[in-house]
């Protein structure tokens, strides 16, 4: 499908042509750059309302500074469209998040306008401080913004940035994009904080009365605007709130004002360049502003597929038989027949209700289910607090995600033994989300950690059954369970729970002279393989190992006693991951079978979907069939034995 830019976004191939156009033009590049991105977006997918909530702020920041000298660090990255397509990416932007296409997040790789690479939330403040602070030790007038959404902001990591920011003096400006949103609604104290600085009728009020006098004084404009800032400025201490907290931290408060006057965004940005030092401005927009259905239901909205632009109807796939669940709501149903029969069981998450469906416990059971923002490190420590009370707490969280509260994982939890129950959504390859999202390294990560448990389902059976036994009271230690994003493979999950032993695996297949060995929903890949080689009267078996660790040494040590060639499967890293745990096994034993570990490999992996992706990177059921054969077909080797010294 052919998809047109308007008039004036055609001329627009980087920010210099933005500046030939005058300001009264600057509107029709908002319609035009709004229109653009539902065009593209509607057809060719991506995240929607976050980009269109900005369209203003984007055209005025490009306006107005001289970018790409001056330097925007977007967090999260979902805002930056309107960004990418008026820096020279408009033509390509229909790849977006697709193989081989532009990243779905500012990439520094991708453009030299992409000053800092972006996918989890609330790293902009300290990237655009380390950047200020760079120029001003190198003596260069260059200007830092950070551009950081009011659900970024809860992050400890903002606080951080911000508190340093009021002492570095550096010149640097923050934004905070206020929409009362993250991809569900905000949470927390901030929020309501935010929300009494734009809604104190006492300051607002004053505030256009002191600028509705001075426009009536017989003084220049220039004069003024001057005397409006020092008024307005005296003013906020004495009848606001919105002076405590950002100037408490020594930074020069602004706003809050319309996100979506463009006119208003440009004197202002024009006005705060010439103010040095530390800054914020705070904007006031609405998430998918200019698109009716997205401004009314912004979590529906923030990244819904392919759609009708004009009816709004949102594609789904139709299906004559009925579909394996989402392993998600897998987890989401079944944390509530579990809560149900034992009242020990609390839910967090870190800011993500909706997409780790803790969202229907919520519903639910509000008193048992909690969202506690984006500050994926205050879950894991606040969990800890729980299960010391002899709770039995969920933390659910993606993979990507727990690596920044990768140190509470070891201090708060495992140091202290205690049973937090993490379930690692979206562990593998994600898909579009490209880099930033992959859950390749959890398995690595926490598996070299002392009293934790690291399990994996095949399906969704499995999952209701690690679920089960991770709430037993005889579990008494730290209990990763990790799951993929999407489907899993059972129409008909919901099966009786079932305790499993940790550490216990458990034989698919039997087979002869080759063993393939899988760790958690690849093992589906292999049972696929396994039924494309009957045909050319190839026989490997097959283990569902379930646990990365503990090991299940029994097994290894029937498997190691009988094959002498091993093939290892996994979605993680093949650095530290299951197979190496095997290799390990095998070397503390002196088993010597070939073996040939399957998984992501020492590469950073940008976006595409899974199926691309899992191809690209070899551990597809095409790829297992591909080793079984090549190993197959090298000189047989004598069978494995254990030396014995």
């Amino acid at each position: 499908m052919d998809i047109t830019p308007g008039p004036l976004l055609q001329q627009i191939n980087d920010p210099k042509d933005l500046k030939t156009l005058s300001r009264e033009q600057l509107h029709q590049v908002c319609n035009e750059l709004r229109q653009y991105i539902i065009d593209v977006v509607s057809v060719h997918g991506g995240h929607f309302g976050a980009s269109l909530g900005v369209v203003e702020l984007t055209v005025a920041l490009h306006y107005v500074l001289n970018t790409p000298y001056d330097q925007l660090v977007w967090d999260v990255g979902h805002q930056a469209y309107g960004h990418k397509i008026l820096t020279g990416r408009r033509d390509a932007f229909y790849t977006n998040r697709k193989y081989k296409g532009l990243s779905g997040f500012p990439r520094r790789a991708e453009s030299g306008y992409d000053s800092f690479g972006v996918g989890h939330s609330s790293t902009s403040i300290s990237a655009a401080l380390g950047m200020a602070m760079a120029a001003k030790y190198k003596h260069e007038d260059r200007k830092s913004v950070a551009i950081i959404g009011d659900g970024a902001m809860t992050a400890g990591i903002a606080f951080e940035g911000m508190n340093h920011a009021g002492v570095a003096d550096a010149d640097m400006l923050i934004i905070l994009n206020d929409n009362c949103m993250s991809i569900d609604q905000n949470v927390g104290a901030l929020k309501e904080y935010l929300t009494d600085i734009t809604t104190s009728r006492t300051y607002n009020k004053l505030k256009d009365d002191i600028w509705n006098a001075l426009g009536k004084l017989p003084v220049g404009k220039r004069f003024t605007r001057e005397m409006a800032g020092k008024l307005e400025y005296s003013i906020k201490g004495f009848v606001s709130k919105s002076s405590n907290l950002f100037e408490a931290l020594n930074l020069r408060y602004f706003g809050p004002i319309d996100g979506h006057n463009i006119n208003k965004l440009v004197d202002v940005l024009q006005d705060l360049k010439k103010i040095p030092g530390p800054k914020l401005l705070h904007i006031l927009t609405v998430k998918g502003k200019g698109y009716s259905l997205a401004e009314k239901d912004q979590t529906k909205w923030h990244a819904p597929g392919l759609f009708d632009k004009i009816t709004g109807e949102i594609y789904k796939k139709k299906f004559d038989l009925p579909q394996p669940p989402k392993y998600q709501d897998v987890f989401g149903h079944t944390i509530i027949e579990l809560a149900e029969k034992n009242s020990k069981i609390l839910g967090v998450t870190p800011a993500m209700p909706s997409g780790s469906s803790l969202k229907f416990m919520m519903d639910k059971m509000p008193d048992r289910a909690f969202d506690v923002g984006i500050c994926e490190q205050h879950a894991v420590t606040l969990s800890a607090g729980m299960a010391t009370q002899g709770m039995k707490v969920f933390c659910n969280i993606y993979s990507s995600f727990m690596q920044r509260a990768y140190d509470q994982v070891v201090h708060d939890v495992a140091i202290q033994d205690l049973p937090v129950i993490f379930c690692l959504d979206r562990a593998g390859l994600v898909g579009e989300d490209g880099a930033t999202h992959h859950g390749a390294y959890d398995i690595a990560y926490m598996r070299c950690i002392p009293n934790m448990i690291v399990s994996a389902p095949m399906n969704e059976s499995e999952l209701r059954n690690l679920m089960y036994t991770a709430q037993l009271d005889e579990n008494t230690h730290p209990f990763v369970i990790r799951y993929p994003r999407g489907e899993g493979v059972m129409p008909e999950w919901k099966t009786e729970m079932k305790a499993i032993k940790p550490g216990t695996g458990r034989k698919l297949k039997d087979g002869e002279e080759i063993a393939l060995l899988s760790f958690g929903h690849p093992g589906n890949f292999a049972a696929a393989a396994i039924r494309e080689l009957r045909a050319e009267e190839l026989n490997p078996a097959h283990y569902d190992m379930r646990f990365a660790k503990p090991l299940d040494e029994n097994l290894l040590h029937e498997i190691c006693s009988k094959f002498n060639k091993i093939i290892t499967i996994e979605d993680g890293t093949v650095q530290g991951g299951f197979g190496s745990a095997v290799l390990e096994f095998m070397a503390v034993h002196q088993y010597h079978a070939e073996v040939k570990v399957l998984g992501i490999p020492d590469l950073v992996i940008e976006q595409g979907t899974p199926k691309e992706l899992q191809k690209e990177c070899g551990y597809d059921a095409a790829a297992i069939a591909v080793a079984v054969r090549e190993m197959m077909s090298q000189t047989q080797r004598s069978p494995a034995k254990k030396r014995i010294l």
